[in-house]
């Protein structure tokens, strides 16, 4: 698969195809633990994300698999680390009508949840995502709009570092028409309010199921970041506002209403009655 990471995509005993991020990818161990934390917090909110899980894969499948090498740069290259995994359900699926990760504009605006990049961008701020905000984009078969899935969840908590260097142009989408809609606070809910008001039990739920290796075995660590995170809901809306006042304007409607233009054939209607359906 493309990227930093250099996933493999796999078909697991379940049947299914899965993106794998191995341990010893080139990014670092802990983007495994970033993937499965903050994909889940996601969903948590109730956006778009793949399904995500722990995958064991076994030193036989390694040692029998000529393509699972890692290429580590200046020309070393590492066979893929057996163990835990992290592993993200393929977009689409085995039988997938149309799979892409770029729309040009028209199609952009038409995509069914594009509403939901509002509420990316608030676990995006939330995580400190130090990456550009990636998504997919799927529609099935005999389908004319695309649905967008948000992956690639690895550069949450600054990769490997487990910081929060915020800056205002940081997890954010690459084109501003996503963000078309916004027309203030309203536009981020529900997802806002459900990361402000998230009890600490879930999210110690979600870190519970990140396996010990993917952080050194250090708990403290762990907790640390946890600990963080519960500090931070209720900096969402000022890391917000510092992406709406930047220079990148990506919120032109911000504080207007939106109207829509009615087509001239139905703008009198004095004259109706009553219709029948």
């Amino acid at each position: 698969m493309r990227g930093g990471a250099q996933s493999q995509l796999m078909l697991g005993a379940d049947g299914k195809l899965w993106v794998v991020k191995f341990q010893n990818n080139p990014q670092h161990i802990r983007v495994l633990a970033n993937e499965l934390i903050a994909t889940r917090l996601a969903e948590t909110v109730g956006l778009t994300v793949p399904q995500s899980d722990v995958i064991d894969v076994t030193e036989w499948l390694v040692a029998n698999t000529s393509d699972m090498i890692l290429e580590l740069g200046r020309g070393q290259r590492e066979r893929c680390r057996p163990g835990l995994q992290f592993g993200s359900q393929f977009v689409g699926g085995l039988m997938p009508g149309q799979v892409v990760d770029y729309l040009p504009e028209p199609q952009l605006a038409e995509v069914r949840n594009l509403a939901e990049f509002a509420g990316m961008l608030v676990v995006d701020k939330w995580t400190g995502n130090c990456n550009g905000r990636q998504a997919v984009f799927e529609r099935k078969a005999r389908e004319r709009k695309y649905r967008a899935t948000f992956i690639d969840q690895g550069f949450c908590f600054n990769a490997g570092e487990w910081t929060f260097p915020d800056s205002p142009l940081r997890g954010v989408y690459a084109r501003n028409s996503v963000y078309a809609g916004v027309t203030g606070w309203q536009s981020f809910e529900p997802w806002l309010s459900r990361v402000e008001e998230m009890a600490p039990e879930k999210l110690w739920s979600i870190a519970e199921a990140v396996p010990p290796e993917w952080y050194g075995g250090d708990l403290s660590e762990l907790e640390r970041l946890m600990e963080t995170l519960l500090r931070r809901r209720g900096r969402v809306r000022d890391l917000i506002a510092a992406f709406r006042d930047s220079d990148r304007e990506p919120f032109p409607f911000w504080g207007r209403s939106v109207t829509m233009t009615m087509p001239k054939q139905f703008a009198d209607v004095s004259g109706a009655q009553r219709f029948v359906m």
